[in-house]
């Protein structure tokens, strides 16, 4: 087993954690345990979870929707109100196990039922993995609008068992690698160069770098928690992705994008931008954007598409002031943060994304 030990918000991975589970429960003593899940990882991951779970305490089960349309207070609400109709005090602990969706919105929920209860993230889709159950930002979408109403706080401890993974459709598998290309673009390129054997039906070929995406993101928000500066590098891509995203969800012109669809595109556009503003060498947009290309599909927006996510921006939650600001990058694991960036140039990214030749 692999550990990253903290003072709140430990991470342990791979075999024995589910030790380290029951250790954990046992040394909190909860006076109820509640399991949040959705209807694919009640299905998938829950029976595992209550065969590995070791406790004599009252354990109850609250079911959700899934997909991230759900993931609104509306939703929280009946959550909420589940757990106080379950008798939920503020002793109890929840575990939240499935992919982002749960885990954002359970720790929201946890951080706000009765002013706070103890909360744990068992993440089981890559995306949660490498990215949604660290770091600690927990929250809910407000309408089709990304992320804009949540709080800061670790879980407990984060539990991850990787053969998990191996219940996932692919297309769910590629949308986490989008975060893990991000975490290449951000760090190094030589970590990069590690994620491209990747295949969505193979995760054992990529787990070392998955750990290893781990320890990046969770490098950065140690060194910043509250998103002054280094942390916003994890946002690399996320300006126009979350827009194309939020987009996505609201039209009823276009189809509904993965968290990591999205996210695809926007690194290529980030790139590309950062290639005409920060220096970011040519030669490697054209190689990160082939890269890209072979394993997510190359979407169509049209002008009417373009316009609308850019208006979009205006509600990214790094603006100060009324100002869009993007993460840009000089090079692989050298960037630049709060950097403006005109709306003929974003124009001129979607164009560049649109012509270019997909490399099988």
């Amino acid at each position: 087993m692999k550990v990253i030990k903290k003072k709140r918000g430990t991470i342990y991975f791979g075999d024995g954690c589910w030790d380290a589970l029951n250790n954990t429960i046992s040394i909190l003593k909860p006076s109820r345990i509640f399991i949040l899940a959705d209807t694919n990882t009640t299905l998938h991951c829950v029976p595992v979870l209550l065969k590995l779970v070791s406790t004599s305490i009252s354990i109850q089960h609250i079911n959700l929707p899934a997909g991230e349309q759900f993931k609104t207070i509306d939703t929280c609400q009946k959550v909420w109100k589940q757990l106080s109709e379950q008798g939920a005090d503020r002793n109890s602990l929840l575990i939240n196990i499935g992919g982002g969706v749960v885990t954002d919105l359970g720790g929201f929920v946890a951080c706000t039922f009765k002013r706070g209860i103890e909360f744990i993230n068992i993440p089981t889709s890559l995306l949660a993995i490498v990215d949604a159950a660290v770091g600690g930002k927990n929250g809910v979408d407000l309408g089709h609008l990304k992320n804009q109403i949540g709080i800061i706080k670790d879980p407990l401890a984060v539990f991850v068992d990787s053969s998990f993974l191996e219940t996932l459709p692919t297309n769910q598998m590629t949308s986490g690698y989008a975060e893990m290309l991000k975490h290449g673009l951000i760090a190094s390129e030589v970590y990069w160069e590690t994620l491209k054997p990747f295949k969505p039906d193979r995760p054992e070929l990529i787990e070392d770098a998955i750990w290893e995406s781990i320890e990046i993101k969770n490098d950065v928000v140690v060194a910043d928690p509250t998103e002054k500066g280094l942390r916003k590098t994890l946002n690399y891509g996320h300006t126009l992705g979350h827009a194309i995203e939020s987009y996505c969800l609201e039209s009823n012109d276009i189809k509904t994008l993965l968290h990591g669809e999205a996210i695809a595109i926007g690194l290529i556009l980030a790139n590309y931008i950062s290639s005409e503003l920060t220096g970011f060498p040519k030669t490697k947009l054209s190689e990160t954007t082939a890269h890209i290309l072979r394993h997510f599909p190359k979407e169509t927006f049209n002008k009417a598409d373009i316009e609308q996510t850019i208006e979009l921006l205006k509600f990214d939650k790094k603006n100060v002031d009324g100002v869009v600001n993007f993460v840009l990058l000089k090079n692989f694991g050298s960037h630049e943060i709060d950097k403006q960036v005109p709306n003929s140039l974003i124009y001129k990214a979607f164009e560049y994304y649109k012509n270019f030749k997909k490399i099988i």
